[in-house]
């Protein structure tokens, strides 16, 4: 497939984006799914992106492990791996725009001096000059405005970034891009229109928006389901030691993951191999039945 050139006549193109930082768990997988899922069940187009900007957080070979989890699953992405290592000079080009447009500014304030502010940045740093010659972040400037989504999951949902959050980071102070500017230049980059992720994101959607519009960037359509709790109600994570999804263990992990997306799969394909409860998922898929929740707590139980 030639994805780059469908890309530009795509009515739907969807994406995956998990950080290496450790191989895929059941809370990831749960997104591919989502994601994949909603893609093809609408003739879309799924690519993956792998977020690999942080690289002392990334054991090496974590990338290829969680491109081999997928495929092992029968989960299977349009085209070629984009990896955020490799755009790095567009990065730079994208705050090269912002600077020119004086909507950013260097920012040498500490996470001590953050807290004291009730943990919201006050802007503190945009109007007086930050020394060159110590550590600093880059933040990009607020405004006083609300900026609202309609999730095709949760329904609608606004922020005031400027009083919520404050102008935020967009290159870090060790110079590594910030999540929130690579994530909105790949998805203008990748023609993404629609977005299925995890809740625990809802809140840096509207910064998202924010940097969308000062760059001239189309917005996606949003989707976030529930995150997935662990027995002590924290979220399902590389950080929180979650357990590595095994790909031998196929066939319930996919219908465990429809389960968890309220798809009601029938009993009769819990020992269908993945290609067919993929097929199933897709022919069958009905995101309103998406639980509007912000978490679920896990039930081995149900494994």
């Amino acid at each position: 497939m030639n994805v780059q050139s469908n890309q530009t006549q795509a009515n739907y193109i969807g994406r995956f984006a998990p950080s290496p930082t450790g191989p895929l768990h059941l809370g990831s997988l749960i997104a591919a799914v989502a994601s994949y899922v909603d893609a093809k069940s609408k003739n879309g187009i799924w690519v993956l992106r792998m977020e690999d900007l942080d690289p002392p957080r990334e054991p090496p070979g974590t990338a290829d492990l969680i491109l081999d989890q997928l495929y092992a699953l029968g989960i299977q992405w349009d085209g070629e791996v984009l990896y955020q290592s490799s755009r790095i000079n567009a990065y730079r080009e994208i705050l090269k725009q912002l600077s020119k447009e004086e909507l950013c500014y260097p920012c040498g304030c500490t996470r001590l001096q953050i807290k004291a502010m009730g943990s919201v940045y006050n802007g503190s740093c945009r109007n007086h000059t930050v020394s060159l010659h110590k550590k600093f972040a880059i933040r990009v400037k607020t405004f006083n405005n609300l900026i609202g989504f309609n999730d095709k999951i949760q329904g609608h949902h606004q922020q005031n970034v400027r009083k919520e959050v404050g102008d935020f980071i967009v290159m870090r102070k060790d110079s590594l891009f910030a999540y929130q500017l690579a994530v909105v230049a790949d998805d203008s980059y990748q023609k993404i229109t629609d977005v299925i992720r995890g809740y625990d994101l809802i809140d840096s959607t509207p910064r998202q928006i924010h940097l969308q519009k000062v760059l001239g960037f189309k917005t996606p359509k949003y989707a976030h389901i529930p995150i997935i709790l662990n027995d002590k109600g924290h979220k399902l994570s590389k950080q929180n030691f979650a357990t590595p999804i095994e790909p031998t263990d196929g066939n319930k992990l996919i219908f465990q993951s429809l389960k968890y997306l309220g798809q009601n799969p029938p009993s009769s394909i819990e020992r269908a191999s993945t290609d067919e409860q993929l097929q199933w998922a897709i022919s069958n898929w009905d995101i309103h039945a998406i639980p509007k929740l912000a978490n679920i707590r896990e039930n081995p139980k149900r494994m």
